[in-house]
């Protein structure tokens, strides 16, 4: 597509359609999910036919590309989840607080819709329809800056999307997708006239230029550099299956294991038990001085000595690299060094070391015995996500409905003065 000179015209449109979404009621709102979640269904051959242009442009041994590529299951995966922030309660007109002054002044505090969301994301073009839903559910309209690579599958959905809304007459402007120019990025990033909180979705190089470049407020979400600690009191049959999982059942996505911890004193058994699932995988890893002698006599064949920067990276691959420490502090030390602060998991039967490590790691979401792969909005319960934060303002973990409002203070008088 050709890029406009500026796309200061379509955020004025989506600014000014924002206030006809405040206006809807919940039963509106629901209504348009359902609708929505119903035409995703129907035009599933068109999805996919999009989608299939936008594969055939990536590398086809690209890791990423898992990321970008839809299947019946998963446009059907993406229809459930929008049906289901439909079922949500209303985050928006919830009464917070509510006191009268001595002066007879009634004062309330409730939330409200943030107002204009700007998205910036990666490859995934399920992020279109789960930011869409969760903005629409709470009151907002929203500005979608997707990637290149998946402009096809995008520029369908928005399409999808545009038409529901005008069947169930509200205004299609109040969602807006932009052209991928990144010449045209930095105007979206200093629109704060027209955009009330920025979220970029994906790499920890697009947070850090959006985190660099944006005059408006932004939350952060998306990379994780995710640990696995395996204690010496750990079980290490349950050790197994929960690495196992958190680093082959998706690697693409950010939850998944990037740094295996290992106390020393159960390192070598371990990573015997490991060895085969790991080959059966073709899990290339990264190993400190300790693993890789141990691995290289278990003639494990997809082995490179860890550099620095093999700690501290997200691989979004089947790759890992490995760390072998002395003891819960050193390990703690690694982690708080490394960590993106997404999820971080412990594996142990010693529970006063589960509850030291719950206390000193500082993440989003921090796990004893179980796979960091849970760190999802609708594993937990809470209907689809727009990302997971790793900051402390606003949101942290799952970023989803419940954290799509501000707040508003409303006096009530009766001719009162100060």
């Amino acid at each position: 597509m050709t890029a406009p000179i500026s796309i200061l015209p379509l955020l004025q449109q989506t600014h000014a359609a924002s206030a006809s979404l405040r206006r809807l009621s919940d039963a509106q709102k629901a209504e348009f999910l359902v609708a929505l979640a119903d035409e995703i269904l129907a035009q599933k051959v068109a999805i996919l036919e999009a989608n299939a242009k936008d594969i055939a442009l990536m590398d086809s041994n690209n890791p990423m590309i898992d990321r970008l590529l839809l299947t019946d299951k998963r446009i059907e995966a993406l229809s459930e989840s929008t049906r289901s922030v439909a079922l949500l309660p209303d985050p928006t007109g919830q009464i917070l607080l509510e006191k009268t002054l001595s002066n007879g002044l009634k004062l309330s505090k409730i939330t409200v819709p943030l107002g204009v969301v700007g998205i910036i994301y990666e490859s995934r073009p399920n992020v279109t329809i789960d930011v869409t839903a969760l903005c629409i559910r709470s009151g907002n309209a929203v500005v979608l800056r997707g990637g290149s690579d998946a402009w096809h599958t995008n520029n369908c959905f928005v399409g999808i999307i545009h038409q529901v809304l005008e069947n169930q007459g509200i205004n299609p402007n109040c969602v807006c997708l932009l052209p991928t120019d990144r010449a045209l990025v930095k105007e979206m990033l200093t629109a704060t006239r027209y955009i009330d909180v920025i979220i970029p979705r994906g790499s920890d190089k697009l947070i850090q230029f959006v985190r660099q470049n944006s005059l408006v407020p932004t939350i952060e979400t998306g990379a994780g550099v995710v640990h696995t600690y395996i204690h010496q009191a750990a079980d290490l049959d349950k050790a197994l299956a929960i690495v196992i999982n958190a680093k082959t059942q998706r690697p693409s996505v950010c939850n998944t294991l990037d740094t295996l911890v290992l106390d020393n004193a159960i390192a070598s058994r371990f990573l015997a038990m490991l060895k085969n699932d790991f080959i059966q995988w073709n899990v290339a890893i990264f190993a400190d001085e300790i693993s890789f002698n141990i691995l290289q006599n278990l003639d494990y064949p997809l082995l490179q000595k860890a550099k620095n920067e093999d700690f501290g990276r997200e691989f979004l691959d089947y790759k890992c690299s490995i760390k072998v420490v002395e003891g819960f502090e050193e390990a703690i030390a690694h982690i708080s060094e490394y960590s993106s602060k997404h999820s971080e998991a412990i594996v142990s039967e010693n529970q006063d070391i589960c509850n030291q490590f719950i206390v000193e790691i500082d993440a989003a979401a921090v796990y004893t015995n179980a796979s960091t792969r849970f760190t999802d909005g609708a594993e937990f319960g809470l209907g689809a996500e727009i990302g997971i934060s790793t900051q402390k303002l606003h949101a942290r973990g799952p970023f989803a409905l419940e954290k799509m409002v501000t707040e508003k203070w409303i006096g009530i008088g009766t001719g009162q003065i100060r």
